[in-house]
């Protein structure tokens, strides 16, 4: 992947998390986006990002659940 250089000098950084997030959203692979968007959330320290991030992963997931599978309203 074209980020594997940044994974030293950038090692436990929520940015990197938050891009592999989106590039995995975008390419179709929503387990990975959410495992990452996941990732990032509880890496950064900042509650707006964190709250971003977590509706991303949420949002996901939602798209993800068909429609007998999700509860009684």
């Amino acid at each position: 992947m074209l980020l594997e250089p940044l994974d030293e000098p950038l090692a436990g950084h929520y940015r990197l998390d938050a891009v592999r997030a989106h590039l995995y959203e975008m390419a179709g692979d929503t387990q990975a986006a959410m495992a990452h968007y996941r990732a990032a959330a509880a890496r950064t320290t900042s509650i707006p990002e964190q709250q971003y991030l977590t509706t991303q992963a949420a949002r996901l997931r939602a798209e993800t659940v068909r429609p007998h599978d999700r509860p009684p309203a």
